[in-house]
Formats: C-alpha cells, sequence, structure tokens
C-alpha cells in the first residue's frame, strides 16, 4: 500500500454511486481505511453487501456517513482525520430535468461543501469527478478535437441541464480553491460516457444508453455519440491521481475512443448474438430527430449534438500517470452482459 493511502483514512463521497463503488473497492483492496457518504442511512447495508459480494471485506476499515449534497449536516465528520479526498457525488437523473437549476445548485453548491469540509478538516488533496460535459460541448456539428484546456461554451444554445451542472460545478470549484482553499491541492477527472460491469440494478444513467439500446426501446440510432471508458479504469484514475505527487490544479481527460450510437449498437450484436436481437440497426434521420424534439426533453437534448464528432484526448493522463484503459469494445460488452446476467433487461 502506498504512503498516501495509509497514513489516514480517503473520503470518497456518493458511496452508492457506480464509479465510487468501484473506487471504494480498489482503496479497501490496497489496504486503506475509507470514509464515504450516502443522502440515506438506509443505503449503507447494501452497500456493505455489493462490496462483500465483490470479494472486498470492508469491515471496520469503511465507516459510512450519513450526508447529502443539499445541505451542511455530517460532511464535517466524513471529512474529520481524512488527508485525502474523492468527491464523486453528483445528481445524475435518469431523465432531462425541467429546470437547470435542478442539477446545477446541489452539484455546485454541494462541491463547495466538500471543498470546504475537506479544507476545515486539514486534508491534503482533493480530487473530484467532473466530466467531459465540462469540456466537449456546444460546438456544433461537424468533426472537434478536445484536451483539458478547453471548456464547454455554456452559453450555447441547447445545453442539457447536465451538461450545464458539470460545467458550473467544475468552474465554481476551481474558483473557490483559488480564492479559499489554502494549501488544498486540487485537480478533477473528467470520465465521458462510463461503461463497463454493473454490480446491481443501482447505475448510473450511463449505463442507461445500453439497456435501451439492449431493450430495443431505440427503435432507430440517431447521428449522435460518445466517447466511451471502463469504469474500472476510472476507478484506477481516480486512485493514481489521489496519490501521485505534484497534481495541484490538474485535470485530467478520462475516454476512449468516440462511437456513434449505431457503432455501440453494432458492438452489442456482434458480440452478443441473439441477446441483441431488440438492438437497432438502422440510423434515424436528422429530420425526424429535429421533429420530435419540439415534444419531448430527450429528443431536443440529442438534436443539439447531431453530427457533432467530439474525439477527448486522455493522452494527458497517460503521461503523467501511467493510466492504461482496455478495449471500449469490451467495456461496452461487458456492461450489457451484466445487465442480462442479473436480470435487469426488460423482456
Amino acid at each position: 500500500m502506498s504512503g498516501a493511502l495509509a497514513a489516514a483514512p480517503v473520503l470518497v463521497t456518493g458511496g452508492s454511486g457506480y464509479i465510487a463503488g468501484f473506487l471504494i473497492r480498489r482503496l479497501l483492496d490496497a489496504g486503506a481505511t475509507v470514509h464515504t457518504t450516502v443522502r440515506r442511512r438506509a443505503s449503507e447495508a447494501p452497500l456493505r453487501a455489493l462490496l462483500a459480494a465483490q470479494g472486498a471485506e470492508p469491515g471496520e476499515r469503511l465507516r459510512v456517513f450519513e450526508a447529502d449534497l443539499t445541505a451542511d449536516a455530517g460532511w464535517a465528520a466524513a471529512a474529520a482525520g481524512c488527508a485525502l479526498v474523492a468527491h464523486v457525488a453528483s445528481p445524475l437523473p435518469r431523465g432531462v430535468p425541467r429546470h437547470a437549476d435542478e442539477l446545477v445548485v446541489p452539484a455546485r453548491d454541494g462541491a463547495l461543501r466538500v471543498l470546504r469540509a475537506a479544507r476545515d478538516a486539514g486534508a491534503r488533496r482533493v480530487v473530484m469527478t467532473s466530466s467531459v460535459a465540462a469540456i466537449a460541448y456546444g460546438r456544433g456539428r461537424g468533426e472537434h478535437r478536445f484536451t483539458e484546456a478547453d471548456w464547454t461554451d455554456t452559453a450555447a444554445p441547447g445545453l442539457t441541464p447536465y451538461i450545464l451542472s458539470k460545467t458550473l460545478a467544475e468552474r465554481a470549484a476551481r474558483d473557490w480553491v483559488a480564492a479559499e482553499g489554502g494549501g488544498l491541492e486540487f485537480c478533477t477527472i473528467n470520465p465521458s460516457v462510463v461503461l463497463g460491469p454493473v454490480w446491481s440494478g443501482d447505475y448510473s444513467a450511463s449505463v442507461v444508453l445500453v439497456k435501451l439500446l439492449l431493450e430495443g426501446r431505440i427503435a432507430a440510432c440517431p447521428d449522435i455519440g460518445f466517447g466511451v471508458v471502463d469504469v474500472r479504469d476510472v476507478a484506477a484514475l481516480h486512485e493514481q491521481a489521489l496519490t501521485a505527487p505534484g497534481l495541484a490544479g490538474e485535470r485530467f481527460i478520462a475516454s476512449g475512443r468516440f462511437f456513434k450510437l449505431i457503432e455501440i449498437a453494432e458492438v452489442l450484436r456482434a458480440g452478443l448474438g441473439a441477446q441483441a436481437a431488440r438492438v437497432p440497426t438502422r440510423t434515424l434521420p436528422d429530420w425526424m430527430m429535429r421533429l420530435a424534439a419540439p415534444f419531448s426533453a430527450v429528443a431536443r437534448a440529442a438534436a443539439t449534438e447531431l453530427g457533432s464528432v467530439r474525439h477527448q484526448d486522455a493522452s494527458h493522463a497517460r503521461r503523467v500517470l501511467g493510466w492504461q484503459t482496455r478495449r471500449e469494445e469490451d467495456s461496452i460488452l461487458d456492461c450489457a452482459r451484466s445487465l442480462l446476467e442479473q436480470g435487469l433487461i426488460r423482456p
């Protein structure tokens, strides 16, 4: 175990979340003591059971605290004694909220609550899970290439509440650290669409994309796409960012290659055979998506990204941290197979 992990507990916020669960398991396997937060105390027992089922025996090395991004209570206790903090918790709905503030306010204010608690507890570093949503959106049609130097243009029309929340929360966090952080080191991990195996029915909105394709609930694929990255690789990058020296102010894209939605569908059909019988084989004309946009928040959000190809360059993480990733096709198929094995696909 690295000295940084052995020295003091590590706080991982949002312990019942998709990325956080894999990160907690990695830290426990490395011998660390972990503090984590859940919104409701009732989530502790299922979290411990899931970790145990995956081969991690948390015991007393995992302490669970009740804390919510929208309130101050619980954060000081969760951060007490922690030298390292991974702020992974963030609101991520499975639908499109009516108002952007439903996501922006808890994401931004929650990040500031965690940062204040970390600073006041004497923590040395906070690694925040942001997103490529804060980097690569608002450019419109065409092929675009992005690095950590880029930011999503929040003035661009049609941005979803999720994209706005991630962008504004990261900017607010960086501004706060510069003004009030003292000696607190801060960096961000910016993942693309996170896939890979799921442990239970409590999975992220990214996984819903694969679920909808398998269930045939997307009859034809609109001309949109995403970078794909594996949840196990994202968790590994968080661990590296917690322990590597000299990362104050850093930003790391966590993404593999960009897939159009129809390409993800093709991976599923090629890898799953009859189990992918309902996965669409056709693309949806742009005019049909635009026709649906006035009547559907999901279609409206998708229509703003039609024809956009966003290459998100993760070479910085590979160069600075030696980060390595598995094949995107494997992540897509591992996600699909785990959904099928656990009976999470509607008949």
